[in-house]
């Protein structure tokens, strides 16, 4: 039986002139809206107690199995205010089976993907009032679960918590989409073979940040990981997906190999491709085969790409071992900001959606 998230406490408004002041300026995951679902998981019952409740901190026992044992997984996608003031959701169903593989790679309870649709929907719906209508800005969605049993053994949570918070975020790019430095690591992983790099946990997250100093640190402003391996491998930087585009017309991502988190938007360029006359290739890349592509102009373009900033281009690699500097050669970035644009209008719903990819909460 599907859960049903129903208001459960009387409900929470924010004023409508405090909204207008956050969304001139709302950053990224700094404000938040003014509900958020609940659903808990115990062995005996399965998922019960949905419901929806004001967004408030909440009571966790110390000895609470997420906060020993990094039990937990989470998704983010965005809600889109549309020119005729309609909010729409963009593939959350795709986010809610990333989810459910996630969950089982952590040892959690998978939610069903009609309940994790149904959790996002009810908060949309309520706090439609948050969501944006300038420019890039968009409501963003964090749905999570985590392990919420008290107790100290190494095993599995025998009781989950899950959550689905949302805030208004703005354009990733305030003053227009800029190409970055990336820092390529060459010494610190973001995961060994066999481990989670494919589900989206907190964990692989936090072993990129000491990475992430570094390259700040070189006035960089990301980090691209190899493969724990041999450092040889590209695999992704440490929240977006990597991509190139060749002279022989080819959109080329690395293949996912379990390493590497299958991105929503990922998916959604390499479908966009044919679209602009691309070919999209998923194989093994090296840094080798990018640095001489960079070099004699065989790659004309490369990028990240990701939920929040959806397209962002890359200027340069800086290689963490030989502090070599990798430039792109074309400045413009004409066939990625065409994708970037492309996958926008579906999304503001500003041309057909040919792919069903979109629904509409209110």
């Amino acid at each position: 039986m599907s859960l049903r998230f129903e208001l459960a406490t009387s409900p929470t408004y924010t004023s409508d002139a405090r909204i207008a002041e956050i969304n001139v300026d709302p950053g990224f995951g700094v404000y938040f809206s003014d509900h958020m679902a609940v659903a808990a998981y115990n062995e005996t019952d399965g998922w019960v107690n949905a419901r929806v409740e004001p967004y408030a901190d909440f009571a966790i026992a110390p000895a609470s199995a997420v906060l020993h044992y990094a039990q937990e997984v989470f998704e983010g996608l965005k809600a889109y205010r549309h020119a005729d003031g309609s909010v729409w959701l963009f593939r959350p169903e795709a986010n809610a089976e990333r989810l459910a593989r996630s969950a089982k790679r952590l040892a959690l309870p998978e939610l069903p993907v009609a309940d994790f649709v149904a959790s996002v929907r009810a908060v949309v719906e309520l706090d439609e009032r948050w969501v944006p209508s300038s420019g890039e800005q968009s409501l963003y969605i964090r749905p999570f679960m985590i392990g919420s049993e008290s107790f100290l053994g190494v095993r599995a949570s025998k009781t989950v918590t899950y959550f689905c918070i949302a805030g208004p975020v703005g354009a990733y790019f305030s003053g227009g989409v800029k190409p970055v430095d990336i820092w390529v690591s060459n010494e610190l992983s973001r995961v060994p073979n066999g481990g989670t790099g494919s589900a989206k946990c907190g964990g692989n997250y936090a072993t990129s940040l000491l990475a992430q100093n570094e390259a700040y640190a070189q006035g960089c402003s990301q980090v691209l990981f190899t493969d724990a391996a041999t450092h040889s491998v590209i695999e992704e930087l440490g929240g977006m997906n990597f991509m190139f585009i060749n002279t022989a017309g080819e959109l080329v991502t690395p293949e996912l190999n379990g390493n590497i988190l299958p991105g929503i938007t990922r998916d959604s360029l390499l479908k966009l491709a044919p679209s602009l006359g691309l070919t999209p290739v998923e194989r093994r890349i090296t840094l080798a085969e990018v640095y001489s592509g960079l070099a004699d102009g065989s790659i004309v373009e490369a990028f990240a790409c990701g939920t929040a900033a959806v397209i962002t281009p890359i200027g340069s690699l800086k290689d963490g071992a030989t502090g070599e500097v990798h430039r792109a050669l074309i400045a413009d970035f004409p066939k990625a900001m065409g994708l970037r644009a492309l996958l926008l209008d579906i999304q503001y719903g500003r041309v057909p959606d040919p792919f069903g990819w979109t629904q509409q909460v209110v």
